[in-house]
Protein backbone atom coordinates (compact mmCIF):
# COMPACT_ATOMS: atom_id res chain seq x y z
CA UNK A 1 0.00 0.00 0.00
CA UNK A 2 1.20 3.21 -0.88
CA UNK A 3 2.25 5.79 2.22
CA UNK A 4 -0.25 8.46 2.70
CA UNK A 5 1.24 11.77 1.09
CA UNK A 6 0.78 15.50 1.42
CA UNK A 7 1.69 17.54 -1.57
CA UNK A 8 1.84 21.26 -1.01
CA UNK A 9 1.44 22.92 -4.93
CA UNK A 10 2.16 26.63 -6.06
CA UNK A 11 0.43 27.31 -8.80
CA UNK A 12 1.94 28.74 -12.17
CA UNK A 13 5.14 28.50 -10.29
CA UNK A 14 7.53 29.78 -13.33
CA UNK A 15 5.33 32.91 -13.15
CA UNK A 16 5.60 33.61 -9.61
CA UNK A 17 9.16 33.15 -9.51
CA UNK A 18 9.23 35.70 -12.32
CA UNK A 19 7.85 37.99 -9.84
CA UNK A 20 9.67 37.20 -6.94
CA UNK A 21 13.06 37.81 -9.34
CA UNK A 22 12.21 39.96 -11.30
CA UNK A 23 9.27 41.88 -10.45
CA UNK A 24 7.53 41.23 -13.34
CA UNK A 25 3.58 41.12 -11.76
CA UNK A 26 1.90 38.40 -12.00
CA UNK A 27 -1.43 40.03 -12.24
CA UNK A 28 -0.37 41.21 -15.60
CA UNK A 29 -0.49 38.81 -18.81
CA UNK A 30 2.77 37.18 -18.31
CA UNK A 31 3.83 33.78 -20.13
CA UNK A 32 6.78 31.60 -19.40
CA UNK A 33 8.58 29.65 -22.72
CA UNK A 34 10.33 26.75 -23.32
CA UNK A 35 11.71 25.91 -26.86
CA UNK A 36 9.10 29.05 -28.26
CA UNK A 37 6.08 27.33 -26.26
CA UNK A 38 4.16 28.23 -23.95
CA UNK A 39 4.99 26.04 -20.34
CA UNK A 40 3.22 28.73 -17.74
CA UNK A 41 1.20 31.56 -18.03
CA UNK A 42 -0.54 33.75 -15.60
CA UNK A 43 -4.24 33.67 -15.06
CA UNK A 44 -4.72 37.20 -17.19
CA UNK A 45 -3.23 35.59 -19.81
CA UNK A 46 -5.27 32.58 -19.87
CA UNK A 47 -8.23 35.06 -19.87
CA UNK A 48 -6.62 36.10 -22.96
CA UNK A 49 -6.53 33.03 -24.49
CA UNK A 50 -3.15 31.99 -23.44
CA UNK A 51 -3.01 28.01 -23.02
CA UNK A 52 0.05 25.79 -22.32
CA UNK A 53 1.63 24.02 -25.50
CA UNK A 54 0.85 27.94 -27.88
CA UNK A 55 4.20 28.90 -29.73
CA UNK A 56 5.10 32.45 -29.02
CA UNK A 57 3.94 34.35 -31.73
CA UNK A 58 0.27 33.07 -31.84
CA UNK A 59 0.35 33.59 -28.18
CA UNK A 60 1.44 37.59 -28.53
CA UNK A 61 -1.21 37.29 -31.42
CA UNK A 62 -3.77 36.61 -28.86
CA UNK A 63 -2.48 39.01 -26.45
CA UNK A 64 -0.39 42.25 -27.58
CA UNK A 65 0.53 43.02 -23.85
CA UNK A 66 1.59 39.56 -22.94
CA UNK A 67 4.86 39.86 -21.28
CA UNK A 68 7.00 36.86 -22.50
CA UNK A 69 9.91 35.52 -20.30
CA UNK A 70 12.10 32.37 -21.25
CA UNK A 71 12.19 29.85 -18.32
CA UNK A 72 14.79 29.81 -16.04
CA UNK A 73 15.45 26.30 -13.64
CA UNK A 74 17.65 27.82 -11.90
CA UNK A 75 15.24 30.79 -10.84
CA UNK A 76 12.47 28.44 -10.12
CA UNK A 77 14.49 26.87 -8.13
CA UNK A 78 16.11 30.02 -6.27
CA UNK A 79 12.51 31.51 -5.78
CA UNK A 80 10.96 28.32 -4.34
CA UNK A 81 13.53 27.73 -1.78
CA UNK A 82 11.72 30.27 0.62
CA UNK A 83 8.32 28.13 0.46
CA UNK A 84 9.70 24.89 1.44
CA UNK A 85 11.88 26.82 4.58
CA UNK A 86 8.91 27.79 5.75
CA UNK A 87 7.00 24.43 4.82
CA UNK A 88 9.85 22.88 7.26
CA UNK A 89 8.78 25.41 10.13
CA UNK A 90 5.75 23.61 10.66
CA UNK A 91 6.73 19.81 9.38
CA UNK A 92 9.68 18.06 9.11
CA UNK A 93 10.57 15.64 6.30
CA UNK A 94 10.03 17.87 3.41
CA UNK A 95 11.34 16.18 -0.27
CA UNK A 96 11.19 18.76 -3.10
CA UNK A 97 9.05 17.06 -5.87
CA UNK A 98 10.11 20.16 -8.99
CA UNK A 99 10.32 23.67 -8.30
CA UNK A 100 6.53 24.87 -7.26
CA UNK A 101 5.82 21.63 -5.35
CA UNK A 102 7.38 19.85 -2.08
CA UNK A 103 5.81 16.90 -0.54
CA UNK A 104 5.85 14.98 3.11
CA UNK A 105 4.40 12.29 4.55
CA UNK A 106 0.88 13.06 5.41
CA UNK A 107 0.94 10.85 8.89
CA UNK A 108 3.11 12.73 11.55
CA UNK A 109 1.08 16.65 10.27
CA UNK A 110 -1.96 14.96 10.57
CA UNK A 111 -1.63 13.69 14.17
CA UNK A 112 0.10 16.54 15.06
CA UNK A 113 -2.40 19.35 13.66
CA UNK A 114 -5.70 16.84 14.71
CA UNK A 115 -5.90 15.71 11.32
CA UNK A 116 -5.09 15.96 7.53
CA UNK A 117 -7.23 18.77 6.88
CA UNK A 118 -6.58 20.62 9.66
CA UNK A 119 -2.31 19.58 8.90
CA UNK A 120 -3.58 20.90 5.24
CA UNK A 121 -4.98 24.38 6.50
CA UNK A 122 -2.24 25.08 8.54
CA UNK A 123 0.39 24.41 5.71
CA UNK A 124 -1.26 26.84 3.45
CA UNK A 125 -1.83 29.52 6.04
CA UNK A 126 1.96 28.84 7.37
CA UNK A 127 3.29 29.70 3.22
CA UNK A 128 0.83 32.81 2.53
CA UNK A 129 2.06 34.59 6.06
CA UNK A 130 5.41 33.40 5.66
CA UNK A 131 5.92 34.12 1.37
CA UNK A 132 2.96 35.73 0.75
CA UNK A 133 2.42 32.83 -1.83
CA UNK A 134 -0.79 30.94 -2.83
CA UNK A 135 -1.07 27.51 -2.38
CA UNK A 136 -3.05 24.19 -2.71
CA UNK A 137 -2.61 21.02 -0.66
CA UNK A 138 -3.74 17.89 -1.79
CA UNK A 139 -3.53 14.30 0.09
CA UNK A 140 -3.67 10.62 -1.21
CA UNK A 141 -1.90 7.46 -1.49
CA UNK A 142 1.23 8.28 -3.14
CA UNK A 143 2.99 11.04 -4.53
CA UNK A 144 1.62 10.97 -7.72
CA UNK A 145 -2.16 11.03 -7.04
CA UNK A 146 -1.34 13.97 -4.37
CA UNK A 147 -0.36 15.91 -7.00
CA UNK A 148 -3.19 15.66 -8.56
CA UNK A 149 -5.47 15.86 -5.46
CA UNK A 150 -3.61 18.94 -4.87
CA UNK A 151 -4.22 20.70 -8.15
CA UNK A 152 -7.97 20.06 -7.39
CA UNK A 153 -7.57 21.07 -3.90
CA UNK A 154 -8.62 17.60 -2.30
CA UNK A 155 -7.92 15.49 0.34
CA UNK A 156 -8.83 11.38 -1.06
CA UNK A 157 -10.16 9.36 1.69
CA UNK A 158 -7.63 6.22 2.43
CA UNK A 159 -8.01 3.50 0.18
CA UNK A 160 -9.71 5.79 -2.52
CA UNK A 161 -7.05 6.52 -4.16
CA UNK A 162 -7.30 4.24 -7.38
CA UNK A 163 -11.49 5.35 -7.88
CA UNK A 164 -9.90 8.93 -7.48
CA UNK A 165 -7.36 8.02 -10.94
CA UNK A 166 -9.77 5.83 -12.62
CA UNK A 167 -11.77 8.63 -14.60
CA UNK A 168 -9.03 11.17 -14.83
CA UNK A 169 -7.85 11.48 -18.47
CA UNK A 170 -4.67 9.83 -19.97
CA UNK A 171 -2.61 12.61 -20.40
CA UNK A 172 -2.65 13.49 -16.42
CA UNK A 173 0.83 10.86 -16.84
CA UNK A 174 2.89 13.80 -18.29
CA UNK A 175 4.15 11.46 -20.91
CA UNK A 176 3.37 13.51 -24.34
CA UNK A 177 4.75 10.32 -26.76
CA UNK A 178 2.99 7.62 -24.62
CA UNK A 179 -0.48 9.19 -24.40
CA UNK A 180 -0.40 10.43 -27.95
CA UNK A 181 0.37 6.83 -28.88
CA UNK A 182 -2.41 5.30 -25.74
CA UNK A 183 -4.82 7.79 -26.75
CA UNK A 184 -4.37 6.34 -30.39
CA UNK A 185 -4.96 2.87 -29.65
CA UNK A 186 -8.43 4.06 -27.93
CA UNK A 187 -6.98 4.48 -24.46
CA UNK A 188 -8.72 7.60 -23.06
CA UNK A 189 -8.91 7.39 -19.04
CA UNK A 190 -6.18 5.73 -16.09
CA UNK A 191 -8.56 3.24 -15.22
CA UNK A 192 -8.18 2.09 -19.11
CA UNK A 193 -4.83 2.26 -18.69
CA UNK A 194 -4.75 0.26 -15.73
CA UNK A 195 -6.57 -2.24 -17.16
CA UNK A 196 -3.90 -3.59 -19.42
CA UNK A 197 -2.08 -6.72 -18.14
CA UNK A 198 1.26 -5.36 -16.25
CA UNK A 199 3.86 -7.39 -18.91
CA UNK A 200 2.02 -6.77 -21.91
CA UNK A 201 2.70 -2.79 -21.40
CA UNK A 202 6.06 -3.58 -20.09
CA UNK A 203 6.62 -5.69 -23.37
CA UNK A 204 5.04 -3.56 -25.76
CA UNK A 205 5.56 0.11 -24.31
CA UNK A 206 8.88 -0.43 -22.42
CA UNK A 207 10.11 -0.15 -18.98
CA UNK A 208 8.91 3.78 -18.69
CA UNK A 209 5.87 2.89 -19.44
CA UNK A 210 5.20 0.27 -16.78
CA UNK A 211 6.51 2.99 -14.19
CA UNK A 212 3.46 4.91 -15.80
CA UNK A 213 0.97 1.88 -15.02
CA UNK A 214 2.30 1.21 -11.86
CA UNK A 215 1.09 4.77 -10.91
CA UNK A 216 -2.10 4.56 -12.89
CA UNK A 217 -3.28 2.39 -10.81
CA UNK A 218 -2.48 3.76 -7.64
CA UNK A 219 0.26 1.56 -7.31
CA UNK A 220 2.73 4.36 -6.36
CA UNK A 221 5.16 2.52 -3.89
CA UNK A 222 8.44 4.87 -4.13
CA UNK A 223 9.48 6.33 -0.36
CA UNK A 224 9.72 10.27 -0.51
CA UNK A 225 13.19 11.02 -0.58
CA UNK A 226 13.19 13.80 2.29
CA UNK A 227 15.30 17.02 2.01
CA UNK A 228 17.96 17.20 5.36
CA UNK A 229 17.96 20.87 6.62
CA UNK A 230 20.99 22.91 4.93
CA UNK A 231 22.99 23.71 7.95
CA UNK A 232 23.26 27.25 9.03
CA UNK A 233 27.10 28.32 8.42
CA UNK A 234 26.63 32.02 9.02
CA UNK A 235 28.98 33.67 12.06
CA UNK A 236 27.62 36.82 13.93
CA UNK A 237 28.91 38.73 16.38
CA UNK A 238 27.23 41.52 18.25
CA UNK A 239 29.35 44.93 20.10
CA UNK A 240 26.51 46.59 21.80
CA UNK A 241 28.84 47.95 24.54
CA UNK A 242 31.54 48.90 21.73
CA UNK A 243 30.47 49.75 18.51
CA UNK A 244 32.69 49.65 15.47
CA UNK A 245 33.36 52.84 14.71
CA UNK A 246 36.98 53.38 13.64
CA UNK A 247 38.52 51.43 10.60
CA UNK A 248 41.49 49.70 12.91
CA UNK A 249 38.69 48.50 15.54
CA UNK A 250 36.86 47.45 12.25
CA UNK A 251 39.72 45.08 10.96
CA UNK A 252 40.57 43.55 13.98
CA UNK A 253 37.05 41.74 14.58
CA UNK A 254 36.93 41.15 10.94
CA UNK A 255 39.96 39.20 11.22
CA UNK A 256 38.31 37.73 14.01
CA UNK A 257 35.21 36.31 12.98
CA UNK A 258 36.57 35.68 9.33
CA UNK A 259 38.80 33.45 11.08
CA UNK A 260 35.43 31.64 13.12
CA UNK A 261 33.58 31.46 9.43
CA UNK A 262 36.44 29.85 8.14
CA UNK A 263 37.00 26.84 10.66
CA UNK A 264 32.60 26.24 10.75
CA UNK A 265 33.29 25.64 7.27
CA UNK A 266 36.06 23.50 7.74
CA UNK A 267 34.52 21.18 10.09
CA UNK A 268 31.74 20.27 7.45
CA UNK A 269 34.77 19.76 4.62
CA UNK A 270 33.49 22.88 2.58
CA UNK A 271 34.87 26.21 1.43
CA UNK A 272 33.42 29.77 0.40
CA UNK A 273 32.95 31.09 -2.85
CA UNK A 274 30.39 34.03 -2.24
CA UNK A 275 30.51 36.25 0.87
CA UNK A 276 27.67 37.89 2.07
CA UNK A 277 28.77 40.77 4.31
CA UNK A 278 25.50 42.10 7.07
CA UNK A 279 26.51 45.10 9.27
CA UNK A 280 23.56 46.65 11.59
CA UNK A 281 24.51 50.28 13.28
CA UNK A 282 23.29 51.36 16.50
CA UNK A 283 21.11 53.59 14.76
CA UNK A 284 19.40 50.34 12.89
CA UNK A 285 20.82 51.19 9.48
CA UNK A 286 21.09 48.03 7.66
CA UNK A 287 23.81 46.88 5.17
CA UNK A 288 24.99 44.07 2.95
CA UNK A 289 27.11 43.56 0.03
CA UNK A 290 28.03 40.12 -1.44
CA UNK A 291 31.60 39.51 -2.64
CA UNK A 292 32.62 36.82 -5.24
CA UNK A 293 35.40 34.93 -6.17
CA UNK A 294 36.34 32.24 -8.73
CA UNK A 295 38.29 30.67 -5.84
CA UNK A 296 38.20 29.48 -2.88
CA UNK A 297 38.29 31.86 -0.29
CA UNK A 298 40.84 31.50 2.83
CA UNK A 299 40.41 32.64 6.09
CA UNK A 300 43.02 35.42 5.23
CA UNK A 301 40.72 36.13 2.02
CA UNK A 302 37.79 36.52 3.85
CA UNK A 303 39.28 38.81 6.50
CA UNK A 304 40.72 41.16 3.57
CA UNK A 305 37.19 41.45 2.16
CA UNK A 306 35.45 41.98 5.61
CA UNK A 307 38.18 44.35 6.41
CA UNK A 308 37.90 46.54 3.24
CA UNK A 309 34.32 46.48 2.83
CA UNK A 310 33.93 47.85 6.88
CA UNK A 311 36.48 50.08 5.77
CA UNK A 312 34.31 51.35 2.71
CA UNK A 313 31.09 51.57 4.73
CA UNK A 314 32.98 53.42 7.89
CA UNK A 315 34.66 56.09 5.52
CA UNK A 316 31.98 56.97 3.28
CA UNK A 317 33.84 55.80 0.26
CA UNK A 318 31.92 53.20 -1.22
CA UNK A 319 30.70 54.77 -4.42
CA UNK A 320 32.57 57.58 -6.11
CA UNK A 321 30.31 60.12 -8.12
CA UNK A 322 29.10 59.50 -11.32
CA UNK A 323 29.21 55.73 -10.83
CA UNK A 324 26.85 53.30 -11.85
CA UNK A 325 25.00 56.92 -11.58
CA UNK A 326 24.29 57.25 -7.92
CA UNK A 327 26.25 59.82 -5.39
CA UNK A 328 28.68 58.93 -2.76
CA UNK A 329 27.50 56.57 0.23
CA UNK A 330 27.40 58.58 3.12
CA UNK A 331 29.02 57.23 5.95
CA UNK A 332 27.06 55.10 8.89
CA UNK A 333 25.52 57.84 10.75
CA UNK A 334 26.51 55.32 14.36
CA UNK A 335 28.71 52.59 14.96
CA UNK A 336 28.03 49.14 14.24
CA UNK A 337 26.81 47.09 16.36
CA UNK A 338 26.04 43.72 14.46
CA UNK A 339 28.26 42.18 12.38
CA UNK A 340 27.67 38.58 10.56
CA UNK A 341 29.31 36.81 7.54
CA UNK A 342 27.48 34.45 5.18
CA UNK A 343 29.04 31.70 3.43
CA UNK A 344 26.31 32.47 0.36
CA UNK A 345 28.19 30.17 -2.12
CA UNK A 346 29.87 26.84 -0.90
CA UNK A 347 32.09 23.81 -2.63
CA UNK A 348 33.12 20.71 -1.52
CA UNK A 349 36.79 21.86 -0.01
CA UNK A 350 39.03 19.61 -1.86
CA UNK A 351 42.25 20.81 -1.87
CA UNK A 352 44.30 23.08 -4.94
CA UNK A 353 47.02 21.23 -7.01
CA UNK A 354 49.85 23.38 -7.29
CA UNK A 355 51.49 24.70 -10.16
CA UNK A 356 54.93 22.77 -11.58
CA UNK A 357 56.98 26.13 -11.08
CA UNK A 358 55.59 27.91 -7.86
CA UNK A 359 51.72 28.18 -6.77
CA UNK A 360 48.82 28.22 -9.20
CA UNK A 361 47.38 31.30 -10.18
CA UNK A 362 49.75 34.30 -7.85
CA UNK A 363 49.17 36.11 -10.55
CA UNK A 364 45.76 35.98 -11.37
CA UNK A 365 45.36 36.01 -7.74
CA UNK A 366 47.05 39.66 -7.02
CA UNK A 367 44.85 40.67 -9.89
CA UNK A 368 41.83 39.98 -8.05
CA UNK A 369 42.79 41.19 -4.93
CA UNK A 370 43.84 44.81 -6.56
CA UNK A 371 40.42 44.56 -8.24
CA UNK A 372 38.46 43.59 -5.52
CA UNK A 373 40.44 46.47 -3.29
CA UNK A 374 39.16 49.29 -5.94
CA UNK A 375 35.52 47.95 -5.50
CA UNK A 376 35.92 47.87 -1.46
CA UNK A 377 36.67 51.83 -1.90
CA UNK A 378 34.71 53.04 -5.00
CA UNK A 379 31.80 50.36 -4.78
CA UNK A 380 31.02 47.05 -7.17
CA UNK A 381 30.49 48.85 -10.12
CA UNK A 382 33.62 50.88 -10.49
CA UNK A 383 35.20 47.72 -12.22
CA UNK A 384 32.90 45.74 -14.62
CA UNK A 385 33.27 43.52 -17.10
CA UNK A 386 31.72 42.07 -20.02
CA UNK A 387 29.75 39.33 -21.02
CA UNK A 388 28.32 38.00 -24.20
CA UNK A 389 24.68 38.28 -24.42
CA UNK A 390 22.10 37.25 -26.88
CA UNK A 391 20.43 40.49 -29.11
CA UNK A 392 19.93 41.08 -32.87
CA UNK A 393 22.36 44.83 -32.55
CA UNK A 394 26.28 44.76 -31.33
CA UNK A 395 25.31 46.96 -28.18
CA UNK A 396 22.92 43.92 -27.43
CA UNK A 397 25.49 41.41 -27.38
CA UNK A 398 27.51 42.86 -24.84
CA UNK A 399 26.19 43.63 -20.50
CA UNK A 400 28.93 44.94 -18.21
CA UNK A 401 28.28 43.46 -14.94
CA UNK A 402 30.78 43.99 -11.46
CA UNK A 403 33.73 42.03 -11.22
CA UNK A 404 33.20 39.24 -9.19
CA UNK A 405 29.35 39.45 -9.96
CA UNK A 406 28.21 36.19 -11.77
CA UNK A 407 28.47 35.77 -15.52
CA UNK A 408 25.36 35.18 -16.95
CA UNK A 409 23.85 37.09 -20.60
CA UNK A 410 20.71 39.37 -20.27
CA UNK A 411 19.55 37.35 -22.70
CA UNK A 412 19.90 33.97 -24.19
CA UNK A 413 22.83 33.34 -27.22
CA UNK A 414 20.81 30.29 -27.92
CA UNK A 415 18.40 31.30 -30.16
CA UNK A 416 18.99 32.71 -34.40
CA UNK A 417 17.84 35.97 -33.35
CA UNK A 418 16.79 37.10 -36.77
CA UNK A 419 18.24 40.15 -38.32
CA UNK A 420 20.90 39.65 -36.11
CA UNK A 421 24.49 41.06 -38.17
CA UNK A 422 26.44 38.39 -40.05
CA UNK A 423 29.59 37.64 -38.74
CA UNK A 424 32.54 39.64 -38.12
CA UNK A 425 31.26 41.80 -34.87
CA UNK A 426 32.20 45.46 -35.24
CA UNK A 427 35.54 46.33 -32.85
CA UNK A 428 34.33 49.56 -31.85
CA UNK A 429 30.32 50.22 -30.23
CA UNK A 430 29.61 54.14 -30.12
CA UNK A 431 28.04 54.66 -26.62
CA UNK A 432 26.04 57.01 -28.58
CA UNK A 433 25.38 56.83 -32.19
CA UNK A 434 26.45 59.63 -34.45
CA UNK A 435 24.44 61.43 -37.04
CA UNK A 436 25.37 61.16 -40.18
CA UNK A 437 23.99 61.73 -44.19
CA UNK A 438 24.30 59.50 -46.82
CA UNK A 439 24.10 60.68 -51.01
CA UNK A 440 24.20 59.22 -53.68
CA UNK A 441 26.22 60.08 -56.75
CA UNK A 442 23.84 62.91 -57.79
CA UNK A 443 23.99 64.31 -54.09
CA UNK A 444 20.47 63.24 -53.13
CA UNK A 445 19.66 61.62 -50.04
CA UNK A 446 19.30 57.69 -50.06
CA UNK A 447 16.40 56.25 -48.78
CA UNK A 448 15.35 52.63 -47.79
CA UNK A 449 11.30 51.77 -48.86
CA UNK A 450 8.97 50.35 -46.89
CA UNK A 451 9.47 46.92 -49.13
CA UNK A 452 13.55 47.08 -48.49
CA UNK A 453 14.31 48.66 -51.79
CA UNK A 454 17.56 51.37 -51.73
CA UNK A 455 16.55 54.65 -53.73
CA UNK A 456 20.48 54.85 -54.72
CA UNK A 457 23.59 53.22 -54.44
CA UNK A 458 25.12 55.01 -51.62
CA UNK A 459 28.22 57.28 -52.37
CA UNK A 460 29.44 59.54 -49.96
CA UNK A 461 28.91 59.67 -46.32
CA UNK A 462 29.02 62.86 -44.05
CA UNK A 463 29.44 62.58 -40.08
CA UNK A 464 28.00 64.81 -37.72
CA UNK A 465 28.24 67.59 -40.82
CA UNK A 466 31.92 67.25 -41.38
CA UNK A 467 33.44 66.43 -44.89
CA UNK A 468 32.05 64.03 -46.72
CA UNK A 469 33.93 60.80 -47.61
CA UNK A 470 33.55 58.51 -51.01
CA UNK A 471 32.15 54.84 -49.97
CA UNK A 472 33.74 52.18 -52.42
CA UNK A 473 31.56 49.03 -51.14
CA UNK A 474 28.68 48.46 -49.28
CA UNK A 475 26.44 45.72 -48.21
CA UNK A 476 22.25 45.67 -46.98
CA UNK A 477 20.01 46.56 -45.93
CA UNK A 478 19.45 44.36 -42.56
CA UNK A 479 16.21 45.45 -41.36
CA UNK A 480 14.93 45.11 -37.93
CA UNK A 481 11.65 46.01 -36.39
CA UNK A 482 11.80 44.92 -32.54
CA UNK A 483 8.50 45.02 -30.02
CA UNK A 484 6.02 45.71 -32.57
CA UNK A 485 3.72 44.98 -30.35
CA UNK A 486 4.34 48.06 -27.90
CA UNK A 487 4.27 51.21 -29.48
CA UNK A 488 5.94 53.07 -26.76
CA UNK A 489 9.45 50.34 -27.40
CA UNK A 490 8.85 49.60 -30.88
CA UNK A 491 12.04 49.88 -32.66
CA UNK A 492 12.27 49.69 -36.51
CA UNK A 493 15.72 49.91 -38.55
CA UNK A 494 17.41 49.27 -41.30
CA UNK A 495 21.45 48.64 -40.93
CA UNK A 496 24.14 48.77 -43.60
CA UNK A 497 27.89 48.10 -43.33
CA UNK A 498 29.89 50.46 -45.67
CA UNK A 499 33.63 50.86 -46.32
CA UNK A 500 35.47 54.42 -46.71
CA UNK A 501 38.11 55.35 -49.18
CA UNK A 502 40.14 56.42 -46.09
CA UNK A 503 40.05 52.67 -45.73
CA UNK A 504 37.37 52.99 -42.80
CA UNK A 505 34.43 50.85 -42.05
CA UNK A 506 31.21 51.38 -40.33
CA UNK A 507 28.18 50.03 -39.28
CA UNK A 508 25.33 52.51 -40.17
CA UNK A 509 21.41 52.54 -39.42
CA UNK A 510 18.84 54.39 -40.61
CA UNK A 511 15.50 55.72 -38.60
CA UNK A 512 12.64 57.78 -39.34
CA UNK A 513 14.39 59.11 -42.15
CA UNK A 514 18.10 59.90 -40.23
CA UNK A 515 21.20 58.18 -40.95
CA UNK A 516 23.03 57.56 -37.84
CA UNK A 517 27.12 55.73 -37.58
CA UNK A 518 26.60 52.44 -34.64
CA UNK A 519 30.17 50.69 -34.95
CA UNK A 520 33.22 50.72 -36.48
CA UNK A 521 35.18 47.42 -37.81
CA UNK A 522 38.90 47.36 -37.85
Amino acid sequence: MSARTLLVWCPDWPVIALEITEGVPASTPVAVLHANRVIACSESARAEGIRRGLRKREAQSRCATLTVADHDPGRDARAFEPVVAAVEEVVAGVEVVRPGACAVAARGPARYFGGEEQAAERIVEQVAQVCAVESQVGIADGVFAAGLAARAGRIVPPDRTTQFLAGLPIGTLSRPALTDLLRRLGVRTLADFAALPAGDVLARFGFDAALAHRLAAGRDHRPLAVRQPPVDLAVTETYSDDPLDRVDAAAFAARSLAERLHERLAGHGLACTRLGIEAITAHGQELHRVWRHDGLLTAAAIADRVRWQLDGWLSGTNRRPGVGGAAPMAPPTAGIVRLRLVPEGVLAHVGLQPGLWGETGEERERAHRALNRVQGILGPEAVVTAVPSGGRSPADQIRLVPWGDERVPARSTAPPWPGRLPAPAPAVVLPAPLTAEVRDGTGAPVGVSARLQVSAAPARLAIGGGTPVEIVGWAGPWPIDERWWAPGEARRRVRFQVCLADGAALLLSLAGGQWAVEAIYD
